[in-house]
């Protein structure tokens, strides 16, 4: 859910910050530029949502949170304003401030046509600077499809997948949910993603 950088002059955090305040839309900042997030499709809000559900009562017996697309990620050590699809943080300050969140555990995207390399390759770099980051989940919008990278040793990041019929594994928080629940509501080729969820 982003566009190209919306000025040619780049311009500081604080001024950023103030500039972001007044505005309509959603905007990241990353190295002086400010890039404009666009509005994503039905089914990439639906996916996050469902990703939402399912961790929430996980989450809030363990002293977690997770956040949904409003919530603004600060890479203290680089002034780097970001707007993941979802993001789960453990850290007391966190989870009591008001701005944004500065130590995350977990950021989920929703990969889209139009922003999946831009979350696979330029926002994945600066992601994996946050220190407090332990996995970075992309979630496909046009198949049943998810990649985790988890931190290793050093400057490591370890690689898994999962498909249809599956279960997603978030290490960081010991939680498990089948691929299905996460699709649940969204059409592929007129077939639509069922409950896993018993009567």
């Amino acid at each position: 859910m982003v566009a190209e950088p919306l000025y040619p002059r780049k311009m500081t955090p604080e001024a950023y910050l103030t500039w972001e305040a007044e505005q309509e839309y959603r905007h990241e900042y990353i190295d002086g530029e400010i890039l404009a997030m666009t509005g994503g499709s039905i089914p990439h809000t639906k996916i996050y949502l469902n990703l939402y559900r399912a961790l929430y009562s996980h989450l809030s017996q363990r002293g977690c949170e997770a956040y949904v697309a409003d919530v603004k990620v600060k890479d203290q050590k680089n002034d780097r304003y970001f707007y993941p699809d979802l993001v789960i943080t453990c850290d007391s300050e966190d989870l009591q401030a008001r701005d944004f969140v500065q130590s995350p555990t977990v950021i989920v995207e929703v990969l889209s046509p139009s922003t999946a390399n831009y979350d696979r390759s330029r926002k994945f770099k600066c992601y994996q600077q946050l220190e407090t980051l332990r996995e970075y989940i992309l979630i496909d919008s046009e198949s049943i499809f998810v990649e985790i990278y988890r931190r290793g040793e050093g400057r490591t990041w370890l690689y898994q997948s999962y498909g249809a019929d599956e279960n997603m594994i978030i290490v960081s928080v010991e939680f498990e949910v089948p691929l299905q629940t996460l699709y649940e509501g969204i059409v592929f080729d007129d077939k639509p993603i069922e409950s896993t969820e018993k009567e």
